[in-house]
């Protein structure tokens, strides 16, 4: 992140040589959060700490910055390049508002802001957020709530959207505004913060126009393409754990994987984890991003793999506890951290109902003449 110096084993600037790009950053991201996203830095998020020794080995590799332009310290990498990183977050159980910071920070620096150092969290106009910017004498104060805010109480700022002046404008906020900024600390099902946040005239720091266009919501699009990445790599880590206990659970003189009904049940696992992971990495790569995507499908595509993805979760989690039996749901067992992230993440930056009214709505409005044209496109265009 902009402000931390980068050790001399961080993700690599060039895409030309031996090895493409994402096949770096995949090589970190496996080597970081396998070192350093452990069960000490679960029991510390789990007391309401923050796993400052697995943060610091996150921005010394410069994950934060990767979607930032090169001015801004990053390497202009796409949405499928990053993915290494989003579904590391899933399979690892990456206890950081990791996507948050990256999504927070390639806004700004697509918007020529130079992002501030530390974590970012995002806030978005959602059924239950209520916000409004008030514009007084040179300045913009922001009034409101906004409920279920990643890791807020950790973070010094926020990216908050807001559907005025323009659809998608967005604001910097200081949180640590005593009197006009309140925090109430909450948890998900995974025991990670996601905190009230309440604002009572909070100034903003800058308010800029969306710098994503294609995207008229963009925190709440990229950050379902980001959850959805991270429920694809949390059913990886899920189906692993499930298949290895099969194989090695003994009941009636031999192991339970050697019974149809277990059989079966694992095939299904399989199909889900499949579909997730195909859709979450189709959205990666028509994203928009400083270095690429095809605006003209990300819309279509981020939304169908935030649907499929929490449908995945929601049907695959059941069938890793039925194969594990009780020993799931003991805290010494890590089957629980990735099936709880799971249950979390599918209700976030959109549920399934939400994002299938989506869908069906710009079927509907396309009419019968131009469904199958605009499925094929993925993008469908009112008529």
């Amino acid at each position: 992140m902009t402000g931390h110096a980068t050790p001399n084993d961080a993700v690599p600037a060039p895409r030309g040589g031996d090895e493409t790009l994402r096949a770096a950053i995949e090589r970190s991201a496996e080597r970081l959060f396998g070192e350093h996203a452990d069960a000490a830095s679960h029991a510390a998020v789990e007391r309401g700490e923050w796993p400052q020794r697995l943060w610091q080995a996150v921005v010394e590799t410069g994950f934060c910055a990767a979607l930032a332009r090169t001015a801004h310290a990053g390497i202009e990498a796409g949405w499928d390049d990053a993915w290494p990183i989003l579904h590391g977050i899933g399979s690892r159980q990456v206890p950081l508002p990791l996507a948050e910071t990256m999504i927070g920070t390639m806004l700004l620096s697509m918007a020529g802001v130079e992002p501030p150092p530390g974590a970012l969290t995002l806030v978005e106009q959602d059924l239950d957020n209520c916000l409004t910017l008030e514009h007084a004498a040179n300045a913009a104060l922001l009034h409101g709530r906004a409920s279920r805010v990643p890791w807020a109480r950790h973070c010094r700022w926020a990216l908050v959207s807001l559907h005025a002046p323009e659809p998608g404008a967005l604001c910097l906020v200081d949180l640590r505004q005593d009197g006009c900024v309140r925090i109430e600390a909450g948890i998900d099902l995974a025991g990670e913060p996601r905190d009230t946040l309440a604002f009572a005239g909070a100034r903003c720091a800058l308010r800029f126009d969306n710098p994503l266009p294609a995207l008229r919501e963009p925190i709440r699009f990229l950050g379902a393409l980001a959850r959805s990445a991270a429920i694809a790599g949390a059913l990886e880590s899920v189906l692993a754990q499930s298949v290895r206990y099969a194989q090695e659970r003994i009941q009636f003189g031999r192991p339970i994987g050697g019974f149809q009904a277990i059989q079966h049940a694992l095939a299904v696992l399989a199909g889900e984890t499949t579909a997730a992971r195909t859709a979450a990495l189709a959205a990666a790569r028509s994203a928009p991003s400083i270095a690429a995507g095809d605006p003209g499908s990300a819309v279509f595509d981020i939304a169908v793999a935030k649907l499929r993805c929490g449908e995945a979760a929601t049907r695959g989690a059941p069938i890793a506890h039925q194969v594990h039996g009780a020993i799931g749901f003991t805290r010494e067992h890590p089957l629980h951290r990735a099936t709880c992230r799971l249950w979390a993440w599918r209700a976030e930056y959109g549920a399934d109902a939400q994002w299938a009214d989506r869908l069906g709505a710009a079927a509907i409005g396309a009419g019968s003449a131009g469904f199958w044209p605009g499925l094929t496109r993925r993008a469908f265009e009112r008529r």
